[in-house]
């Protein structure tokens, strides 16, 4: 009679969720990989999709074939729907066609939750609608079909007023996200579009950084920050700090006392967690994201861990462990190991340290911003080192193909191949749409 052996779940497919995996390779463990789609994403990339300057299959893979070598890992196509700590089991919402969802319960020995997060309105669930954020592939194309259908709206409008708000885009949030946003619409604008239209002039379009806080890039130093605005500006970028958005809708923005019109509002201004604490029932911070000990255990949930933007940990150097790739994926590492010691009985590691190997931001063609602590770059020379990391990690050696040929044709044409509007073309609202009744 075989013995069964120990079930290892891991919710989420992301950084954390795949390093995770991987260093549970060697485990004797049956290891379930679950996700509610079928690939991982580089999402430092993503808003290179957003303009049209990566495909998606550039920046993402499917999850099967990621683990295809990993004969202890299976793979299961699904949405959570909860976690019975107690019972040790999942719910997951299995979505594969025919006469609709079915659920099933999973049990598990060990639970890693790598959930990730989605962007947080600050209690104004009702801009996504008007500003979406970016997390996903579905995102980024719903972006990149917005951005370029309001050129073409631009294109065909005869009053000037409305021409204006189409080629008006107002990028809220002024982290890394936003500042590459930013930036890399404005490069869209100026020259990969600048010769494709006739009734336009797509290097007139508006490019607007809206910020609420001081200055732009608040993790990096207050030089970087600086060179940063500079940068933007030069590339013909709007940036406004200490600026609040009070409210938006259609037909544009209001900045503080000012409304702004324009067809294209983007969020990049905050994220909020997965529920998971709701599904343990666990303390969480502010965002949502669980309040877990120095080695990623939920307090008083035996056997399960949370990562990457599902967790928050102050680690045993007294840091902050942030929300980025790197510590997603160090923190993986970390509790795949950590689970193959206590299945293997050879005792618990040390509380988690996390290892900052620097901050990075590009701001567009030839322009970015390094931080590695024991130095500081921008320009030039930080923005091919930012380009050389992101292909380092990329997911496979296909992808760094890809990646580097395309971005090496870009530089040398200025062009941007992936302009494809695809997808609904009745799901973005008009800048001439009204805007929606006050609430009672």
């Amino acid at each position: 009679m075989s013995v069964q052996r120990p079930v290892v779940l891991i919710v989420g497919a992301g950084f954390g969720g795949l390093s995770a995996a991987r260093a549970l390779a060697a485990a004797d463990a049956e290891i379930i990989v679950i996700d509610q789609r079928n690939h991982h994403i580089f999402q430092p990339l993503l808003y290179q999709v957003a303009t049209a300057g990566l495909s998606p299959a550039d920046i993402a893979g499917p999850v099967r074939s990621i683990l295809s070598e990993q004969r202890n890992a299976t793979v299961v196509l699904g949405r959570v729907c909860g976690v019975d700590a107690a019972a040790r089991s999942v719910e997951i919402e299995l979505r594969h066609g025919g006469d609709g969802p079915t659920r099933r319960q999973l049990r598990y020995d060990y639970l890693i939750l790598a959930t990730g997060a989605r962007h947080a309105y600050f209690g104004n669930d009702h801009w996504e609608r008007y500003a979406p954020g970016l997390k996903t592939l579905e995102d980024a194309t719903a972006i990149r079909r917005r951005l370029l259908l309001a050129f073409e709206r631009a294109e065909m409008a005869v009053d000037p007023a409305e021409r204006d708000a189409n080629l008006t885009i107002v990028v809220v949030g002024g982290g890394p996200t936003g500042v590459e946003l930013a930036g890399s619409i404005a490069e869209l604008a100026r020259a990969a579009l600048a010769k494709d239209f006739r009734r336009i002039d797509p290097r007139k379009a508006r490019v607007l950084l809206v910020e609420a806080g001081p200055r732009l890039l608040p993790a990096f130093t207050e030089g970087h920050s600086e060179a940063a605005r500079v940068a933007l500006e030069k590339l013909g970028v709007s940036v406004r700090v200490n600026a609040r958005v009070m409210d938006c809708d259609a037909a544009g923005v209001v900045v503080g006392e000012e409304r702004i019109p324009a067809a294209t509002l983007l969020w990049a201004a905050g994220v909020q967690a997965s529920p998971a604490a709701a599904w343990l029932g666990a303390a969480a911070d502010r965002a949502g994201r669980v309040l877990v000990g120095p080695d990623f255990g939920v307090p008083g949930c035996e056997g399960v861990f949370a990562i990457g933007d599902t967790a928050s940990l102050t680690d045993a150097a007294g840091k902050v462990v942030p929300g980025v790739a790197p510590a997603a994926k160090q923190a993986g590492y970390y509790v795949g190991d950590l689970i193959v010691r206590r299945l293997s009985g050879w005792g618990d590691l040390p509380p988690f340290r996390y290892r900052n190997y620097g901050n990075l931001a590009t701001i567009g063609r030839h322009a970015a911003v390094a931080d590695f602590g024991w130095v500081r770059l921008r320009g030039g020379l930080a923005w091919w080192l930012w380009g050389i990391a992101h292909i380092f990690f990329l997911i496979d050696f296909r992808n760094r193909i890809a990646v580097t040929l395309n971005w090496l044709w870009s530089f040398v044409t200025f062009g941007r191949g992936a302009r494809l509007i695809t997808g609904n073309l009745a799901a973005q609202p008009a800048a001439t749409e009204p805007p929606p009744p006050p609430a009672s």
